[in-house]
């Protein structure tokens, strides 16, 4: 293994699609999945950056999950369709580097993204006078380029050691490129480099039981409030509760069958894998759009052609009619 170097490989072979007999299918419903989430995205990202009156924390935290998903879905959503669709198997050595990168990127973000959210929530319920001072426009966006630095940080860690394990040969298993189908096809025994990728993300996964704990305070809370408000709370927290399920559920479930030891098949592992790389971008903008009351009124005025009056002139016109 010590006459193998990283440059002796200059392309990947993508296989983990040749055992499929309807691979055109696939293509087609992977094809249609991507161009929903960027439709999806595209409309929140639109909506919440041309309305002045919902540049505020929560918003801006919608935004930086719209474009989480964004990226986190192209690197493997471009490699699957590029695969099934248009039939070539063949990624570049750096191409496959750079799309494990801002995969394993996009899923730590999302991580912490998602805790940002929960916290948001957590002050608004339970301090809601002070909620205006504590959580501002500027922390909001300096503790998002934070996680984003955190996040880099953490995959170049795993891209580096990617990056200097030998190849002996050109075949990926799976049906993208991410950090344990590069290992697995190196000339290295793959076990001790599961282990650093494992501890790494302990530390974003460590956020679950914390957004759980927000959660349960929050629960707590609403059951003090008056009917009214109680309801508006669990519609704003149920928003966000189905984003957190349907990205934590796929990899809790894949996590959970690993441990009590069932064996996963190459084909279960890269179905646990599109599900959980597809579906929470799909959902997410999906879910922001018809929950949150803005964004709902914002695209029903778009689509029903109606003019929209900014709030002050609205208040002034009353004035004057009255």
């Amino acid at each position: 293994m010590a006459n193998y170097t990283v440059n002796n490989v200059d392309s990947f072979i993508i296989t983990g699609f040749d055992h499929l007999q309807n691979q055109k299918l696939l293509g087609f419903l992977i094809l249609i999945a991507y161009m929903l989430i960027l439709l999806g995205n595209g409309i929140n990202l639109c909506i919440i950056l041309t309305d002045r009156h919902l540049h505020k924390p929560m918003y801006i935290l919608i935004c930086n999950l719209a474009v989480v998903d964004i990226m986190y879905s192209s690197t493997c959503s471009t490699t699957m369709i590029s695969v099934l669709l248009a039939e070539i198997k063949t990624v570049s050595y750096y191409s496959c580097i750079s799309r494990m990168f801002f995969y394993h990127l996009g899923d730590f973000t999302v991580c912490m993204a998602l805790t940002l959210m929960a916290i948001d929530r957590l002050v608004a319920i339970r301090l809601p006078l002070r909620y205006h001072s504590i959580v501002t426009n500027s922390r909001t966006c300096g503790f998002i380029i934070l996680i984003w630095l955190i996040a880099i940080s953490l995959v170049v860690v795993l891209t580096s050691v990617v990056d200097n394990v030998p190849y002996c040969q050109p075949v990926i298993r799976y049906v993208f490129c991410d950090h344990p189908s590069m290992i697995r096809a190196a000339c290295v025994n793959p076990e001790p480099y599961f282990f650093l990728p494992a501890m790494l993300s302990l530390w974003p996964l460590c956020g679950l039981p914390f957004i759980l704990c927000t959660y349960a305070v929050l629960a707590y809370s609403v059951t003090k409030l008056s009917n009214s408000s109680r309801k508006q709370m669990i519609n704003t927290c149920l928003s966000h509760i189905i984003v957190l399920l349907s990205f934590y559920l796929p990899k809790v479930v894949s996590i959970l069958l690993t441990r009590i030891g069932v064996v996963l098949t190459l084909t279960e592992r890269n179905a646990v894998l599109i599900i959980a790389s597809l579906i929470p971008p799909l959902i997410n903008p999906t879910v922001y759009c018809i929950r949150t009351k803005e964004i709902r009124k914002r695209l029903a005025d778009i689509f029903l052609h109606k003019k929209i009056v900014p709030t002050h002139l609205k208040s002034i016109s009353i004035a004057l009619s009255s």
